[in-house]
């Protein structure tokens, strides 16, 4: 029993600066735009043999955008909360940042 909250307290500590700025790259760009995914498929019915149409749509918003923030701001909080340390480079400077 030991052994797995300290298993579980270290899953909790800071990860390593690379592995936050790629996590918080996604914040940054919630930030901008809402994400949307839209899912559309045709099926074979069960037992009665017919096609089926489906389909889903997502939308994953977040806070940050509702209340205006700067992606910069965002990333910068969202990695040194991950990782205890500043970013290496901005958010302008990361690479897929399209912002």
């Amino acid at each position: 029993m030991a052994l797995l909250l300290v298993g579980a307290l270290a899953a909790c500590g800071p990860v390593p600066v690379e592995q936050a700025e790629l996590t918080c790259l996604r914040d940054a760009e919630l930030t901008v735009r809402p994400r949307t995914n839209v899912a559309l498929g045709v099926g074979t019915g069960f037992g009665g043999g017919g096609t089926r149409g489906f389909g889903s749509v997502s939308v994953d918003l977040s806070g940050d955008y509702l209340a205006g923030r700067d992606p910069s701001q965002v990333y910068d909080r969202c990695v040194q909360r991950r990782s205890g340390q500043m970013p290496r480079r901005p958010l302008t400077e990361q690479p897929g940042w399209t912002g």
